[in-house]
């Protein structure tokens, strides 16, 4: 029996040993243990767990993650630069502008934004679905908009480099620079010749909030807000001018998100409940289709009317926003169709003190619109001819006089 026991303990030792092994050349490709890996390695392991993880598309732009892995793991890096520059080759097969890798610096950088203040140019930036690098909007009261940039501009050159093969962060590091210096820009514009821009990078300040109680030629009173950015501040600022309006007697509300290219998630749902009584705001799905739901559960700082303005500057947490307020019959969309940025990112901090930030789910409007490319159709289109900062709200914005004339008319019936 003992000879029997043996002979069987040495046929399972042996097809132990053969399946490690077949395991090894199956999955292994690196082999050495995490523990054995250099610091740099671990920062692109880090990078392609947390992709693996989370990234919205399971096929990774079908193709083979692990490979994408293993080769990245291959060899050595001799400094964290190399490293850098394999996650970001790494993360380019994944053909999605929006997942991208921050150094320190700009992972700081983002930070500070979404905090309220930043230093550049002020240029709101993507890729479109050509490839090229395009103008979302520029920040009010920047370097950008003082030049008369505007949406759906493409940047073709930046300091005479063109701009054909570079990623949104290698475009924004161009961008910055020490406060007072200079960098100039190539613009394409549609029907127009390339016009070379010459901005001088500042301090840019982002107070996302401007209030005002407006008269109709009616005598209504209208409470107009501007909201530019869904920073950190957005959601107290808005909830407080729309206290002081309601206290000024305000029968009526201009919300205008026009150039605004969102910012926080989070900050455009509380945003939206600031609005709802009821009803949901948005729909998330991740990549096993699991949905979230974002619900209004009031009550709503005010049940005045409502109209939105809207045009191709309106995007991401802007466009959650204005759809939830449509779809639930809150406000009337006046303006153009907005951007179309229907996916959402995470931001991770990595363990150097650099980002990556992951489109980890997308998101519906709440009668499940998919807005991605195709942005949100406004109630009533009204076309803007181009006006300058200092005519927003005033009787050269079109846009503005058809919300209020809108407004008027729903007044009128309701005091009927």
């Amino acid at each position: 029996m003992a000879l029997k026991l043996g002979f069987v303990n040495k046929r399972v030792w042996r097809l132990g040993c053969l399946l490690l092994l077949l395991f090894s050349l199956v999955f292994g490709g690196y082999i050495s243990p995490a523990s054995a890996l250099t610091r740099e390695q671990k920062l692109v392991y880090e990078v392609w767990r947390i992709v693996n993880r989370s990234y919205l598309d399971g096929t990774f732009n079908h193709q083979n993650w692990l490979d994408v892995r293993q080769k990245a793991l291959k060899s050595r890096f001799p400094n964290q630069e190399a490293a850098y520059t394999t996650i970001q080759d790494m993360l380019k097969t994944l053909d999605d502008p929006f997942t991208r890798f921050l150094e320190p610096e700009k992972y700081r950088s983002l930070q500070v934004s979404t905090s309220g203040e930043l230093i550049g140019v002020g240029l709101q930036i993507a890729l479109n679905s050509r490839g090229g690098l395009e103008v979302i909007t520029p920040i009010e009261n920047s370097p950008a908009e003082k030049a008369g940039l505007k949406p759906r501009d493409r940047i073709l050159k930046i300091e005479g480099l063109s701009t054909e093969n570079l990623t949104l962060d290698e475009a924004a590091t161009r961008l910055r620079g020490p406060l007072g210096s200079v960098v100039t820009l190539l613009i394409g514009r549609e029907g127009e010749k390339d016009i070379e821009v010459i901005l001088v990078r500042d301090r840019i300040t982002l107070n996302p909030v401007v209030s005002d109680l407006r008269l109709s030629s009616q005598g209504d009173k209208i409470g107009y807000l501007r909201l530019s950015q869904f920073n950190a501040n957005a959601v107290t600022e808005l909830a407080q001018a729309i206290s002081i309006l309601e206290k000024k007697g305000a029968s009526a509300y201009i919300l205008d998100l026009r150039n605004n290219p969102g910012g926080l998630l989070q900050a455009g749902i509380e945003i939206s409940r600031l609005w709802l009584e009821s009803g949901t705001i948005v729909y998330t799905a991740n990549r096993q289709g699991i949905q979230g739901t974002y619900e209004a559960f009031g009550p709503a700082l005010t049940k005045d009317p409502l109209v939105i303005l809207v045009n191709q500057g309106t995007a991401s947490a802007s466009e959650i926003l204005a759809g939830a307020l449509q779809d639930n019959h809150r406000g009337q969309l006046v303006g153009e169709t907005t951007f179309g940025k229907g996916l959402i990112q995470s931001l991770f901090e990595l363990s150097d003190g650099s980002g990556l930030a992951v489109t980890i789910a997308k998101y519906e409007t709440p009668n499940h619109r998919d807005i991605n490319k195709l942005g949100i159709k406004p109630d009533q289109i009204i076309p803007q001819p181009a006006i300058n900062r200092e005519q927003i709200g005033t009787k050269a914005d079109v846009q503005y006089q058809g919300a209020i004339e809108l407004l008027s008319k729903n007044l009128a019936m309701g005091n009927g």
